[in-house]
């Protein structure tokens, strides 16, 4: 159950890519998302997993704070990111927008 301090996180994912990347936008069904590219591919979900764990490296929180919302088999997905803090939700503004650096 999503609490105050609950982000939700539109991303695409690009599964099979040469190397890892979190970054950049694309304006995809659930509005603005933030793309990340994946060495996994898109198989039993562990491309899925695989951003999982991006976003919440690229975000400076726990793997298990970040959650699949919707979008398990698509490329197209929302996830749940828990504890977010200001400087979090900063930090995914400057990632998507291309300027996190």
């Amino acid at each position: 159950m999503p609490t105050d301090d609950t982000v939700t996180v539109a991303v695409r994912v690009k599964p099979g890519a040469s190397r890892p990347r979190v970054g950049g936008c694309f304006a995809g069904p659930h509005g603005p998302a933030l793309v990340i590219a994946v060495t996994a591919p898109a198989v039993d979900g562990r491309a899925t997993e695989a951003a999982r764990r991006a976003l919440a490296g690229a975000l400076g929180v726990r793997p298990a704070a970040v959650a699949l919302r919707t979008g398990a088999a698509s490329r197209d997905k929302l996830f749940l990111v828990d504890g977010a803090t200001p400087e979090v939700t900063g930090l995914l503004r400057r990632l998507r927008d291309g300027s996190a650096g």
